[in-house]
């Protein structure tokens, strides 16, 4: 019996990758953080699926972890072929890292370590194959254009750093243990499920409420930010072959090629016939429509990271060649989906 372990399951990606791992007939648990708010939107038309098993925890909490897989453990006995950790949950918003960075490496940086020490305890450690969810923000201040598995890697935020931890707690249970251990550095993945918090959700959501005049303006930050975006249901799909291979590996994940946030507004406005024209600059620019000189999109230093990652640019030609691994949502594709989700 194949048996699957998502932490950060009702997440963007863990919902994706449950679904994947649903159709290929897994057994599918996941972790869910208590809140007293409902965050489980993204997997309720999951919830009749008798292979999916939820359970409270928490990545601060080692021995709750420990118990999970325990629980797992005694379920399966003897019948359990394989099981398969992903590691997805994570204080994953870079810019709210600098405001709590404690917690962020707590909970990015520590938290994976806790889940690869409980593998261990629980005598899983031979059966158990473990995806950490690695980030292109560990490249940050980049060292080389394109990024791949052996660029140098210069972390600009907390959040950036706390991966960082992640990333070589990972390679060091793989290299000491000899444990089935792979570190997936993805870059930006963005969907109709992305949080409303992301600037690229935020584009799309703010264009749809613009559209029914329940706001006025979309204000952002850094406008000429280039990153390398795809769908996150490619990623999550990549993410699951990583643990298919014979052998454990790094890889990247990404489209290789990028694109500015001002070209992602444009695009998406674009959808909707309003074509945004800049003026001004810095602080001071913004973006009208052309038709109706309507003053839409404002900038704000709020909005703007104390240390900025200017560029991001992927090379995921490992990924494509080892794994056989390719992109199905281009960028144009992308946004289109965002906005017909968002302004239905």
């Amino acid at each position: 019996m194949k048996v699957a372990l998502i932490t950060g399951i009702t997440g963007q990606d863990g919902s994706y990758l449950a679904e994947i791992l649903l159709e290929k007939n897994y057994d599918v648990w996941g972790i869910i953080r208590r809140s007293s708010n409902f965050t489980t939107s993204r997997i309720e038309h999951l919830y009749n699926n008798e292979s999916l098993f939820l359970k409270y925890g928490d990545l601060s909490d080692g021995s709750n972890i420990l118990s999970i897989l325990n629980e797992i453990k005694d379920k399966y006995k003897e019948n359990l072929e394989r099981l398969e950790v992903y590691n997805l949950a994570a204080m994953s918003h870079v810019k709210v890292s600098f405001e709590v960075p404690e917690y962020t490496g707590n909970i990015d940086g520590l938290g994976t370590l806790r889940l690869l020490e409980s593998i261990r305890a629980s005598g899983l450690k031979d059966k158990t194959r473990f995806y950490q969810a690695s980030t292109s923000e560990l490249y940050g201040k980049v060292q080389e254009v394109p990024q791949n598995e052996n660029t140098p890697f210069y972390p600009r935020s907390p959040y950036g750093v706390a991966k960082l931890y992640g990333y070589w707690i990972t390679v060091n249970y793989r290299e000491s243990y000899g444990m089935y251990c792979c570190n997936g550095i993805l870059f930006n993945h963005e969907s109709e499920r992305r949080g409303l918090t992301f600037v690229t959700r935020k584009i799309t959501k703010g264009l749809s409420k613009i559209l029914r005049n329940e706001q006025d303006k979309l204000v952002l930050g850094n406008l000429d930010a280039k990153r390398d975006w795809g769908h996150a249901k490619d990623f999550c799909y990549g993410m699951w072959l990583m643990l298919q291979q014979d052998e454990p590996e790094d890889f990247v994940l990404s489209t290789d090629e990028n694109h500015t946030v001002r070209e992602f507004v444009e695009k998406a406005f674009k959808l909707k016939n309003i074509e945004i024209i800049w003026k001004g600059s810095g602080i001071n620019e913004i973006g009208y429509d052309k038709n109706t000189n309507r003053e839409l999109i404002f900038i704000s230093e709020q909005y703007y990271r104390p240390a900025e990652v200017d560029l991001l640019l992927g090379d995921s030609s490992k990924a494509r060649e080892k794994l056989g691994w390719k992109i199905e949502c281009d960028f144009d594709n992308l946004v289109k989906k965002m906005v017909e989700e968002d302004c239905k």
